[in-house]
């Protein structure tokens, strides 16, 4: 009997191959020939699922995203079953940092997507671009919920903090890439931050 091929897994053992060779290289430096290498398949393989660069592009950004997201859940499950809004959001700013390999790769590989998007039509029309704003929408919700709570300053917009958090994080990322700062000194910054908005770092409503 022929052997049954399972053509999702294979798209993304190839999309795993596209993000460790980016990992390393640089999105710009990897080619297709380049991902057959990392995947240890034929170019003819590679082509065979994904014809050009730019489609393996577009859905090596679908599975970044999901391994991110699952990055993310991972750190949510190690803070408890009931993390509360600031121990969400640290969860979701402390999975954007590079401050592992794996993190490292997300940053890096996010940051060169919206570069590329800036100059590439087509990668400007894919969903990545929206992804900002499901952060900002989910970081302002999870504020406004700590405030309701009495868990955050009320004083503050929800708004404008969600926009200065992420916009903080992405920045010390890309510093920590560059070796400006270490990432306990980063950390260190978000936790002053959320300290100054959270009431006493407060994770649980008080008794």
């Amino acid at each position: 009997m022929p052997k049954h091929v399972d053509h999702e897994e294979r798209r993304i053992q190839i999309a795993d191959a596209l993000i460790q060779a980016a990992g390393r290289r640089g999105l710009h430096a990897v080619g297709m020939r380049d991902v057959a290498a990392e995947a240890g398949v034929s170019l003819r393989l590679v082509q065979y699922y994904f014809e050009t660069k730019e489609k393996l592009l577009f859905y090596g950004l679908k599975h970044l995203t999901d391994r991110f997201t699952a990055r993310v859940g991972a750190r949510l499950a190690a803070a408890g079953p009931d993390p509360g809004p600031r121990g969400t959001i640290e969860a979701l700013l402390l999975a954007s940092l590079p401050t592992d390999e794996e993190g490292r790769t997300f940053h890096l590989l996010y940051s060169s997507y919206a570069i590329l998007s800036v100059t590439d039509e087509g990668l400007a029309a894919q969903p990545f671009i929206d992804n900002p704003d499901v952060a900002e929408n989910a970081l302002t919700g999870l504020l406004q919920e700590a405030q309701e709570t009495a868990l955050a300053d009320p004083a503050v917009d929800a708004r404008t903090e969600a926009i200065s958090l992420l916009a903080m994080t992405a920045t010390m990322g890309t510093s920590i890439l560059v070796g400006q700062r270490t990432p306990e000194s980063a950390i260190a910054v978000l936790h002053h931050h959320l300290n100054r908005i959270f009431n006493s770092g407060q994770t649980q409503p008080p008794a």
